[in-house]
């Protein structure tokens, strides 16, 4: 059995890294909507998702709780996205992260 190493596998395969954060809160976020919702998001979200993840965990922590919302439209709109994710979608299978 051979690993897929397409672009896009390469490309799934780092964001997955770099949304496995060291708070346990965003990992509940980030990874789901990663594997989920990522491949049928439009580029420009999907680059809007890729930009979000470079940011600090406080920040992150900040705006995936509701507590502030980004600045920058693009960010607002991509954290509006992973929010409304995790409170439609069962993600119960990601506990054990």
């Amino acid at each position: 059995m051979s690993e897929d190493t397409s672009s896009d596998a390469i490309l799934r395969k780092r964001l997955y890294w770099h949304s496995r954060r060291g708070m346990w809160e965003l990992d509940l976020l980030l990874i789901p909507f990663l594997e989920q919702r990522f491949v049928q998001l439009d580029k420009e979200d999907q680059l809007a998702y890729e930009a979000l993840i470079e940011e600090e965990d406080q920040d992150l922590f900040m705006w995936l709780m509701r507590r502030e919302w980004p600045q920058q439209p693009e960010r607002r709109r991509i954290v509006k996205m992973i929010v409304e994710h995790a409170e439609t979608t069962d993600n119960s299978a990601y506990r054990t992260l």
